[in-house]
């Protein structure tokens, strides 16, 4: 009668979990929950015809009881990873301007992780809790939590701290996913954030690990905290001839003509004049850092052209000049031609008697 029951219950469940995940699949798009309900469906309704049905074997219902905690606890965190996925799909981050989505993916993420782990605790807990010897020591344990909880703290306060670290960053707008960032003298974009660490994606496909700890205690650059859009500088070194305001006006017709000029600043001027050179500097501007880089270089390779091409002469050039028409000064009878620190000179002869020390 039991297995009867225990049958007819299973595919009961097992029926509802169809339902339910069709139903869910229908507004969420999402799979995460169907296996996990099977589990937790399965287990549920065992453990209802055991209730009806009692048998004498305490290990089996003990076992039971222990997976339908797991179960639940799989169910749980399937439940809130779909109504995550659900909320951050409705939150875009692939358009312009896109800080205010990118910091609620990076809280949400968090926070996802951080209650995964909370439910993974509590499930470990509560299948312990099953066991009459487990609360023993749960009580031994309870009387010198003191003790327990000073070498916990002292064992776990790297761990610690890097949980700690992963909610500021989380709740403190300092770092966000998809940020673009320049760490230890390296470029890249925030592809991860942890409670413990950040997964950094570098220009050339590399990927640099840092603990969360590291963006509290050390400075590092943020290009997109308050806007994507960024400035960026080109500098050159002419010679005196090149006509600045040809050059200007062609940086700006160059510039006009390219994509990737977002069509804020265009700005070229002389900042050094010393020595054979001057130096000019180009001011530009784009939407992000990508097309930032791509810009300067692009404008780099413009002007360098044009002056190339249109102005030979302003290219750098070290000039000299003979000069003519000046004697030699013609050494009188007091004078020698050996113009040494220590030579045959008068003064000479002196110095180096000065400097020799005690003849032996």
């Amino acid at each position: 009668m039991l297995f009867v029951v225990m049958g007819c219950s299973v595919a009961f469940a097992l029926l509802a979990v169809e339902v339910i995940h069709r139903l869910v699949r229908r507004f969420t798009h999402s799979g995460k929950m169907y296996r996990p309900g099977q589990v937790f469906g399965v287990l549920l309704a065992a453990q209802i015809s055991l209730t009806a049905y009692p048998i004498d074997v305490p290990v089996a219902s003990h076992a039971l009881g222990v997976a339908l905690i797991l179960g639940g606890a799989w169910l749980l965190s399937a439940l809130i990873s779909t109504l995550v996925d659900v909320s951050l799909s409705r939150i875009r981050t692939d358009v312009t301007d896109n800080r205010h989505a990118r910091r609620v993916h990076t809280q949400i993420t968090l926070v996802r992780r951080l209650t995964l782990v909370v439910i993974g605790v509590l499930a470990m807990g509560a299948i312990l809790m099953t066991f009459p010897g487990a609360r023993a020591v749960g009580s031994t344990v309870l009387a010198s939590a003191a003790v327990i909880g000073a070498v916990a703290a002292f064992s776990a306060q790297s761990l610690l701290g890097n949980l700690i670290s992963g909610l500021q960053i989380a709740f403190s707008d300092a770092v966000r996913l998809d940020d673009v960032v320049v760490v230890e003298g390296e470029w890249g974009r925030v592809e991860d954030i942890t409670l413990t660490y950040v997964v950094l994606h570098l220009w050339d496909d590399r990927r640099l690990v840092l603990p969360t700890s590291h963006f509290l205690k050390t400075p590092f650059e943020n290009w997109t905290r308050t806007r994507s859009a960024l400035l960026g500088t080109v500098e050159l070194d002419l010679d005196w001839t090149v006509p600045v305001e040809a050059m200007r006006q062609e940086m700006r017709s160059m510039l006009e003509g390219s994509d990737l000029w977002d069509g804020r600043v265009s700005v070229l001027q002389v900042t050094q004049a010393t020595q054979g050179f001057v130096r000019v500097r180009a001011l530009v501007s784009a939407a992000d850092a990508g097309k930032l880089w791509d810009l300067r270089c692009l404008t780099r390779e413009h002007l360098v052209d044009w002056v190339h091409r249109q102005h030979s002469g302003a290219l750098p050039q070290i000039r000299t000049r003979a000069v003519t028409g000046v004697k030699k000064a013609q050494p009188t009878s007091d004078q020698h031609t050996d113009a040494r620190v220590f030579g045959e000179s008068v003064d000479g002869t002196l110095r180096e008697q000065a400097f020799a020390g005690p003849k032996q």
